[in-house]
């Protein structure tokens, strides 16, 4: 037995960086639901977002801040507007703490400050970058004491100067200091390495705390994350189901889970409540619309099915001879029927609760018409039904395309026809079109009718739960601009899913534009 348990500060960036995952942007509603779960999961600090990236980001920002007791944090480059914007957003958390963040790679350096206004050699530069980062840190320290500086490309930084820049940011009141490996790019014996020699370089150090953020390029974002930890860093950033920019960030649950399972090998804890963990990856597959692949360590669904009759028949002995956890440990449900036709609100409104849904009455209204639709045409409704619903509903933008009414015509010897009648800020849009298929008819019936032409680039359909009567998932995503929007659809028919999905991408674009909303800001770390 270890004689001290040292806790690991987990820091979640779902909102923040899980959201750049392309496709993923969420709603403000959406960031505060998934907030409370984050926060009845046991993290101790949200990273709710970049303010001055967008209005929107800021709104959000504010509204998790207001409700959360955990610390909130926002990042801001390192330049006086955003983080004049981070506290706008952070004023009324009851823990504020200001991210504040600069490249220092020579590959940063060379890409974002090439202009000789930061200097002319590389020397020159790199001091330039010095003062920033220490004016950055100084001017968010008049905002609040709790102030948490990155160096961006850490992982690729010369080290002498990465320990240079360190104790200089420590020494303007840092209280963490993330050491990212932006790229991906590190070795987890070279990257635990790196923050041990920081321990000896930094004469400082031990004025503030050492966090980790990894990303997951060659797929060693968690072990990167854990060799940190073993030499050093006490604070990990990651995010659920390992979302994020590129192929993500170190996935939440596989750190917590790891560090729990393997306690004879350190002396770390978190606070972390496991048993939500699967009700919190759930929530945020089904507001980001990213799905979790089958073999996703811990929450995917196959973490704990076993095929092989060689498996099976060690499970019925012993369920240790080929698991190293119990399911219920993650919160992964032995049985997820709940709700049937005969179910009234007060059962659905407790469920949702029980997955982490905070819903009012008038919303629930809404859902229960919804639940009570899908009820009717299922004798089974799951909780996976439950969570897709919900997704559905807080993805709509107060301007939502309805689809009153669907009708196709397709066969083997017919060419596939759809008409459609939807309904819009009180008119309605009638009109009918053919296709290579049903689903493609319905897309080019729901352009004709709104005059709408739209590049879909991406399409899948996927059953949310098991059986002939199981929900059919639409996600459908189009992209204008540079923008991509992800639209979801929900109904036993997946032809009416893929259309209120399209419906839904097409609301959530002309919401994006009639708002002007634009997120323009590099988004770093």
């Amino acid at each position: 037995m270890w004689p001290v348990k040292e806790k690991i500060i987990v820091f979640d960036t779902t909102l923040r960086d899980g959201e750049q995952s392309p496709g993923a942007s969420l709603n403000v509603q959406e960031k505060v639901e998934i907030a409370r779960q984050l926060e009845k999961l046991g993290v101790d600090v949200i990273e709710a977002g970049f303010p001055a990236s967008s209005p929107l980001q800021l709104e959000a920002v504010k509204r998790v801040s207001a409700e959360s007791t955990a610390i909130v944090t926002a990042l801001a480059r390192a330049v006086e507007n955003d983080i004049t914007a981070a506290w706008k957003a952070l004023s009324q958390a009851k823990k504020p703490r200001i991210h504040t963040f600069i490249g220092t790679s020579d590959i940063h350096i060379a890409g974002k400050f090439g202009s000789d206004r930061y200097g002319v050699s590389l020397q020159e530069k790199r001091q330039t970058i010095l003062n920033m980062a220490v004016d950055a840190v100084t001017f968010a320290k008049t905002f609040t004491p709790d102030v948490e500086f990155s160096a961006e490309d850490a992982g690729r930084t010369d080290q002498v100067y990465l320990a240079e820049i360190i104790e200089a940011v420590i020494a303007a009141g840092a209280t963490t200091v993330n050491i990212p490996d932006t790229t991906g790019y590190t070795w987890p014996s070279e990257f635990g390495r790196k923050i041990a020699d920081l321990h000896s370089r930094v004469s400082n150090i031990a004025n503030a705390v050492i966090s980790v953020h990894c990303h997951n390029d060659l797929g060693l974002a968690v072990a990167n994350s854990l060799s940190a930890l073993e030499h050093g860093a006490r604070q990990v950033e990651c995010s659920m189901n390992g979302i994020g920019e590129r192929a993500g960030n170190a996935s939440l649950e596989e750190i917590v889970m790891a560090l729990k399972v393997r306690s004879d090998l350190h002396n770390f804890y978190t606070g972390i409540v496991t048993e939500e963990l699967y009700n919190t990856s759930r929530m945020v597959s089904t507001f980001t619309g990213i799905i979790i692949q089958p073999n996703k360590a811990i929450v995917g669904d196959n973490a704990f099915s076993h095929e092989s009759g060689i498996h099976q028949d060690g499970m019925l002995k012993n369920r240790q001879t080929y698991e190293v956890m119990k399911p219920e440990s993650v919160g992964v449900p032995q049985t997820s029927i709940v709700l049937g036709r005969h179910s009234g609100k007060h059962g659905l409104k407790s469920r949702l609760h029980a997955l982490g849904y905070d819903v009012q009455d008038q919303e629930l209204e809404v859902v229960y018409k919804r639940f009570v639709d899908v009820a009717d045409k299922k004798k089974e409704v799951f909780d996976d039904d439950l969570r897709v619903l919900m997704g559905d509903e807080r993805k709509k933008p107060q301007s939502a395309y309805e689809l009153d009414y669907l009708h196709i015509n397709s066969g083997t010897a017919s060419i596939p026809t759809a008409t459609v009648r939807i309904s819009h800020k009180g008119q309605i849009f009638e009109e009918s079109a053919i296709g290579d298929g049903p689903v493609d008819a319905c897309f080019r019936a729901i352009e004709r009718a709104l005059s709408i032409e739209s590049m879909v680039t991406s399409y899948s359909v996927r059953s949310t739960t098991a059986g002939r009567q199981a929900l059919g998932e639409a996600l459908v995503r189009i992209r204008d601009k540079n923008v991509s929007f992800n639209g979801r659809g929900v109904s036993t028919d997946i032809i009416e899913a893929s259309a209120k999905a399209y419906l839904q991408a097409l609301g959530l674009r002309q919401h994006h534009f009639e708002n002007n909303i634009t997120e323009t800001i590099e988004h770093g770390v």
